[in-house]
């Protein structure tokens, strides 16, 4: 529970730096991610979902190998 806390405060300080940063930038993409298809953006979703198992798969050290 712990490490989603971790990740959920990670994305959070991430996505506010941005918005604190570039804030012109955010919101062009807001607006282009909002013309954009609701397939493009399910598709896209599930990309970084999908990337982001695999990358803390590969932090925690492949754990689920060690079940083999």
């Amino acid at each position: 529970m712990s490490d989603l806390l971790t990740a959920l405060a990670l994305m959070l300080a991430i996505e506010g730096l941005s918005f604190a940063a570039f804030p012109g930038a955010m919101q062009r993409a807001l607006r282009d991610a909002s013309e954009m298809p609701e397939r493009m953006l399910r598709l896209l979703g599930f990309g970084a979902a999908f990337v982001g198992v695999i990358l803390v798969w590969v932090a925690k050290g492949f754990p689920a190998l060690k079940l083999l």
